[in-house]
Order: C-alpha cells, then structure tokens, then sequence
C-alpha cells in the first residue's frame, strides 16, 4: 500500500470505529480495528489503483464525513473535524460492503491484486474469513443491517468494479 493513501486509510477506519464501535476491552477494540483498516485499505485500493488516481485524490481532495454523519446520527464536536476533511465517502461505503461481506471481501481482494499499481494488499484474514474473536469483537462493524445506510451509498459502483451482481456471489 503507498503511503499516499494513508490519510485517507487512517481517516476512514477512525470514522467506521466511532460509528460502530466494538464491545468493551482492549482486545475487541484492537480486532475491529485491525478488521476496519483492512476493509478501508483494500477498499482506497480499489477506488484509488494508480499513483495517478491518489495524485488526483491529494490534488482534489476526499469528499469528507459530512453526509456519512448526516446519515449515522453523528454531530462531531468543533474541535474534532480536522481528520474527518480526509475521508473518502467511497471508501468508507465500500469498506462497509466488504466488512458485511467476507465472500464479496475475498472477490475484492482477488480483484485488487490484478488492478492495482500499489502494493499489493495482503494479509486479509481478519476481513475474508473473520475467526470467533473476530466476529464477536466487530459485532456492530460487521452487522448488514447496521451497515446498509453506509454501505448502500456506493455499492452499485464496487459490484460494477468487481464485475459482479449480487446474485453472483456465495
């Protein structure tokens, strides 16, 4: 992964962790954390493959939280707006897709490796085949339902990337 998109990697995964948060203790907050990066970063693969695509990104600049707090309910504070000027909504939508999705999330990994000029994103476990800790420790990260506001934004766009309809997938 290039260091170019880590603004947007670390911005995205702060704002899925405080929408939905993991249950209480440090372990449960370290593996939803660990699950929500991997999802954010495979996802600002995906959105953003080559260097010319971050080199916009950074020109341009991400979309911001506005609508993805509109959304989830959230009235950040004052004080705590500067990180959320990196979020890409995009990125946060699809993460949401792969998060509620472990098949889709493999599919994308798959994907990501044949159209990406990065790194390749490797080291997927906790997202494509999330263990019992995993999945009690992203309960509310992980949830359809809870997801479906975020991850509906923009997932007619990841199923068209990924050159999948929905019923295609196990």
């Amino acid at each position: 992964m290039t260091d170019d998109l880590t603004p947007v990697i670390t911005a995205s995964t702060r704002w899925l962790l405080a929408a939905y948060p993991a249950p209480g203790g440090a372990l449960s907050r370290a593996l939803a954390e660990a699950q929500a990066r991997q999802a954010v970063a495979l996802a600002a693969t995906l959105r953003f493959p080559t260097d010319l695509d971050v080199q916009l990104l950074h020109l341009l600049a991400p979309s911001g939280s506005h609508r993805l707090d509109w959304l989830t309910g959230c009235e950040p504070q004052p004080d705590d707006t500067a990180w959320r000027t990196w979020i890409d909504e995009t990125v946060v939508s699809w993460a949401a897709c792969l998060l509620a999705d472990p098949a889709l999330a493999t599919h994308a990994a798959r994907q990501a490796h044949s159209v990406s000029e990065h790194e390749s994103v490797d080291g997927l476990r906790r997202l494509t085949d999330p263990g019992k800790w995993d999945t009690e420790a992203a309960a509310l990260l992980r949830h359809p339902d809870l997801l479906e506001d975020i991850a509906g934004l923009h997932r007619p766009q990841l199923m068209e990337l990924l050159s999948l309809d929905s019923a295609e997938l196990p």
